[in-house]
């Protein structure tokens, strides 16, 4: 970690921002916490909090002949609650996003898939971090066993698809990428393109 009171950058404009002071408060393998120093584009004087995220995050949806999706559950630190939420991950040092997506969503669900076509991109929480997300639609499944990482306590669900949208809809999910991606779903009318061959 580098020393968090050593000023990483100087005065560097942020688009209508003036960053005058950039110290590197808090890093582990994940990501990094910056205090900034900063000019806003009010011309006032003030301090901006930014979590870097050190890889991207990816989300698959797992949708089968029959219109079933799978869902996975597990408790969330940060929230102190129980969270459902489509199968998800970060990309490793070296590893593109699509080959993250289909390591995520063999470990996860244990399913392998033929295709995986990207749905959409997003910022997760753009008011204070740059972590940057991609989704993406699985077909051609087949169910193995779930590989889970030691820290892991994965519950699994399989439902139909319209149903896992129909939970966002009664605010049962509420994991960002997962209400994006089915909702994106839920709102396109021709679902067999998004989820033809890549």
């Amino acid at each position: 970690m580098s020393d968090p009171d050593t000023n990483s950058e100087q005065s560097r404009r942020v688009g209508p921002w003036l960053r005058k002071n950039r110290t590197l408060r808090y890093e582990n393998p994940w990501i990094a916490i910056y205090h900034d120093e900063v000019r806003t584009p009010g011309d006032t004087d003030g301090i901006y909090g930014v979590v870097h995220f050190k890889g991207h995050a990816v989300g698959v949806v797992p949708i089968d002949e029959a219109g079933n999706t799978w869902l996975v559950g597990q408790y969330r630190y940060t929230l102190d609650a129980f969270s459902w939420e489509i199968p998800e991950g970060g990309v490793h040092q070296g590893e593109d996003t699509l080959a993250c997506a289909h390591r995520e969503l063999a470990e996860e669900t244990g399913l392998r898939a033929t295709t995986m076509r990207e749905l959409q991109r997003l910022h997760t929480s753009n008011s204070i971090t740059d972590e940057r997300a991609v989704l993406y639609v699985a077909t051609g499944l087949t169910e193995g066993p779930q590989a889970l990482e030691p820290t892991e306590d994965i519950r699994l669900r399989k439902l139909p698809l319209q149903e896992a949208i129909a939970m966002v809809l009664r605010g049962e999910i509420t994991d960002a990428m997962s209400v994006a991606a089915l909702l994106r779903l839920g709102l396109t009318s021709d679902v067999a393109r998004l989820t033809s061959d890549v």
